[in-house]
């Protein structure tokens, strides 16, 4: 299985030139599963402590307008988060896309920060804190979205083979996030690959295996990583999937 991880500049027009080069570079890798950052299609908007109606509001417009630039991934499958309202509430929930079948939500953000850069609680609601995997063409697929790395439990209980952790800058060091993201990996057996914000926001994304060692990281240099991965069942008995076989 190839996975792509990368880190996306937050201004929109560096945005809109980065995501070219990207999709260029999935075409050129073969990817079958894309990481973004979060909420990758605003600019992000969380730095204030005082809620806007209409920022919010475009937000989710232009997730919604973006959901038709997430084809030019196809055939990858793709996971990000999105900004949503449901009812009267506002939640930052996570989402796997594929084609034909569109968005499938997988996970909203339970613990959210408050702190300089980071006033997500202003901005919308904490969700009820539930880690449970889905299984996507015979994976289990898990999401953390940004500081819920930091959360305690999480999928510690769990097995999955993909811990997606999309991220827009991050509540400690880079250093300790990427050791943090090494310990998760490693109670959930899985591969954490983690996409990130740029510049500003950190940037550096990861592939790390499931023994928690880092197989690769993006630099402002080399802002895309691609790489061949093997999903192996627990135990003796090994599998491997075919996830695009015809």
């Amino acid at each position: 299985m190839k996975i792509t991880v990368c880190e996306l500049p937050d201004p929109r027009k560096p945005f809109d030139s980065a995501w070219g080069d990207l999709v260029e570079h999935v075409r050129g890798a073969h990817s079958d599963l894309v990481v973004l950052p979060d909420m990758p299609f605003s600019s992000w908007f969380a730095s204030s402590d005082r809620f806007d109606r209409g920022v919010w509001a475009a937000a989710v417009r232009a997730h919604d307008e973006g959901e038709h630039r997430l084809r030019e991934l196809s055939p990858a499958m793709v996971m990000a988060s999105r900004p949503v309202d449901f009812g009267n509430e506002r939640y930052d929930e996570g989402f796997l896309w594929e084609e034909p079948l569109g968005v499938l939500s997988l996970h909203a953000k339970s613990f959210l920060p408050d702190t300089k850069g980071a006033r997500e609680g202003s901005w919308y609601d904490s969700a009820t804190a539930e880690f449970t995997p889905v299984e996507v063409r015979g994976l289990r697929i898990a999401m953390l979205i940004g500081s819920e790395i930091w959360a305690p439990g999480g999928y510690e209980a769990e097995t999955v083979d993909v811990l997606a952790i999309p991220r827009a800058g991050d509540m400690a060091k880079n250093g300790d996030c990427l050791q943090r993201a090494c310990s998760l990996a490693q109670h959930a057996h899985a591969f954490a690959v983690s996409s990130n914000r740029s510049g500003a926001f950190g940037g550096q994304a990861w592939i790390i295996s499931p023994e928690g060692q880092v197989l690769g990281k993006t630099s402002a240099d080399e802002p895309f990583l691609s790489m061949e991965v093997a999903l192996c069942m627990r135990g003796t008995e090994e599998r491997y999937f075919d996830m695009f076989a015809q």
